[in-house]
């Protein structure tokens, strides 16, 4: 019998809005959702379950289970300088998903060497998803408050389970940040998602520094990572341990 290894969780997660937002309408008063989450929104969900520097999650894969649906809502969001605006958003509705995960060491932080005890750093993250996560959970944006709980991966049953095969064109992927790349740069990635039998599986960004036209990459702006230092700004995963 195969036991769990010690760097991969599985959790489902659910809302009643979601908003996966489209970068050629975020930057205008209007937003709208991807049908289908990307992989930067649910890493983002698991830093909120638990993150270090000392890692990086890596999305394996993502089940879609309620069906796709969306409402359009007028909103107020706030403006530069004060004051509020008037903008019409269209969100996903009625949002559940199954999502399998695990981490990986952070190689381009060698001084947090001393850090990768993987087991206290699996045992914690596990401990926080039982909890509903260290912080806040949120679909896309803070407007979309979502929560969070344990699963096993492929349960139940999801609306898509007997469709073959379905592809959303180009979509946003994730951000490549300088931490995690080792590049003093902040790249954005691009891919061509399928959904078959209601399951997305994702590219390892890694994939992106090949040849592959499918996956695209193109840089946003120069950036340098911060910088951690054990017991100075970042608590060792033994203490952190003692004081969950």
């Amino acid at each position: 019998m195969n036991s769990t290894p010690k760097n991969s969780i599985s959790f489902r997660v659910w809302g009643r809005y979601a908003l996966f937002t489209d970068p050629v309408t975020k930057i205008g008063g209007e937003k709208c959702s991807y049908h289908v989450p990307t992989y930067e929104a649910l890493k983002g969900i698991l830093k909120s379950i638990y993150w270090k520097p000392t890692l990086i999650w890596v999305i394996d894969r993502v089940r879609i289970i309620n069906p796709i649906r969306t409402q359009t809502k007028g909103t107020k969001p706030l403006v530069w300088g004060g004051g509020n605006t008037l903008a019409i958003y269209t969100f996903l509705h009625e949002v559940e998903y199954q999502v399998e995960a695990h981490f990986e060491w952070n190689t381009h932080r060698p001084e947090l060497k001393q850090d990768r005890i993987d087991g206290k750093h699996f045992a914690i993250a596990k401990r926080m998803l039982e909890k509903g996560g260290r912080q806040d959970v949120f679909l896309g944006t803070r407007d979309c408050q979502a929560y969070i709980e344990p699963c096993e991966f492929g349960s139940g049953s999801s609306i898509y389970d007997n469709i073959d095969e379905l592809s959303f064109g180009l979509m946003f992927h994730s951000f490549g940040y300088p931490d995690e790349t080792g590049k003093d740069a902040l790249d954005s990635r691009f891919w061509f998602p399928t959904m078959r039998y209601g399951i997305i599986e994702f590219e390892h960004p890694q994939q992106f520094n090949n040849s592959d036209p499918q996956l695209i990459t193109r840089h946003v702006r120069p950036m340098t990572a911060k910088e951690f230092e054990l017991d100075v700004n970042l608590l060792p995963v033994e203490k952190q341990e003692v004081e969950q």
